[in-house]
């Protein structure tokens, strides 16, 4: 078990850590690429609580995220859940500019005192899933505003103020 990783994942409005998707997601590819969401979520909460804590009450909520996180991993169409928050990722390896966008976005987030998970995505691997080549980029609720640069700060106060309109709804 201590060579499984750690990734986080969102489960209804909560980023929690789960032990070994990745490795699971990896052996699942070949056969489970085609299968029904069900069989894929009873299979993935079979393998996945072996190492991890799922609550008895969650496991419908545990099982649709580990759907949706096999079928991002395999570049499959996915619905993402609706959440009350602003949904922020980073994506770079941790140099000056992408930690700086990242210090940007939280000053700004509580300058507006708006909810939003933010993420800072470091793995190369992980930063590849997302088809971008240029780093520091920052998604925000899934959509790509910028690569390569860090934009300046009222452009992404902009950005934060109308994903906060769009979360509203």
């Amino acid at each position: 078990m201590s060579d499984l990783q750690v990734s986080r994942i969102k489960v209804g409005k909560f980023a929690v850590g789960v032990i070994g998707i990745k490795e699971l997601m990896e052996k699942m590819a070949a056969e489970y690429a085609n299968k029904d969401n069900k069989e894929i979520q009873q299979h993935m909460l079979a393998q996945l609580g072996k190492n991890n804590y799922i609550p008895s009450g969650a496991e419908e909520e545990y099982g649709r995220a580990f759907v949706r996180e096999f079928r991002k991993f395999m570049g499959q169409p996915y619905e993402e859940e609706a959440s009350a928050e602003i949904d922020i990722k980073v994506l770079g390896p941790g140099c000056p500019q992408c930690d700086q966008l990242e210090k940007t976005l939280m000053e700004l987030l509580s300058e507006l005192n708006l909810p939003a998970s933010i993420e800072h995505v470091r793995d190369l691997k992980e930063i590849a899933r997302y088809r971008i080549m240029a780093t520091p980029a920052l998604l925000i609720n899934g959509k790509v505003l910028a690569k390569g640069t860090v934009p300046a700060k009222d452009k992404i106060k902009k950005w934060l103020t109308e994903a906060a309109a769009t979360v509203a709804r």
